[in-house]
């Protein structure tokens, strides 16, 4: 469901190349300077014992740039990273990886605000798709929706759990004239892919299971759907006994 993104272009293993700057008393590069390396990267910023250090831009000479902070020659604190295919993240870096809060504005203009780490999508998250307006909130996992997390579309909700991207188990739809269904999701294996969800394999499919229809409900993740039946029952009940 979302772009995979742009890979880093940093080459840490080039030479010093050319410098014009400030230096400490060693002659290493510290302080304020320009570097312009063998390969045709371009680095301005700050230095420190001969390593980049603090505030820098550094231009990719397939015009990828780099504009935050650094420790140590690697990328680390708050930056943005302006990507080749016209992708930019803007957010937390720990030793040159994606990691902490950030925001990837992907190529066809969908976007994820929320958590990385070591470069993926991993904690709480929003996935906003340009195109259709829909979005996830919820939890992800090495990249992937996974675990409690509500799927927002134009006229109606879902809120179950998730796992390897796809609801399973318990969960409800939320519609915009004030009722829900309750139900779940389960595998299936059939020859072609049926509902919004698509084709998890070859074989395999995800099948919703409707169990009831209630008035909108309080949701608290991880809730499963047995709350809705329970309410329906009671109102039965109590239908039942009226005079």
């Amino acid at each position: 469901m979302s772009y995979i993104g742009s890979d880093d272009f940093d080459d840490e293993q080039n030479k010093l190349g050319e410098y014009e700057g400030d230096r400490n008393e060693a002659g290493e590069r510290h302080g304020f300077g320009k570097a312009v390396l063998p390969n045709g990267d371009v680095y301005q910023g700050h230095y420190e014992t001969g390593q980049r250090h603090g505030e820098g831009t550094y231009r990719f000479k397939n015009g990828a740039r780099y504009v935050g902070d650094y420790l140590q020659n690697m990328k680390h604190g708050q930056g943005t990273f302006y990507y080749p295919d016209g992708s930019k993240y803007e957010g937390s870096w720990v030793e040159d990886l994606r990691q902490g809060h950030g925001l990837y504005t992907y190529p066809n203009r969908d976007t994820y605000d929320g958590e990385w780490l070591q470069h993926v999508r991993h904690g709480h998250g929003i996935y906003h798709h340009h195109d259709t307006g829909a979005e996830y909130k919820g939890s992800w996992v090495n990249g992937k929706m996974e675990s409690a997390g509500e799927y927002i579309h134009t006229h109606h909700q879902y809120k179950g759990s998730f796992v390897n991207n796809y609801p399973c188990g318990p969960g409800r739809y939320v519609f915009d004239i004030g009722c829900e269904q309750h139900g779940e999701f389960q595998q299936t294996e059939q020859d072609r892919a049926e509902g919004e969800w698509g084709e998890l394999s070859s074989n395999t499919t995800l099948k919703w299971i409707p169990k009831c229809i209630t008035g909108l409900t309080p949701w608290t993740p991880g809730r499963d759907s047995t709350a809705g039946e329970k309410e329906t029952a009671s109102a039965e009940e109590g239908a039942e006994n009226s005079p």
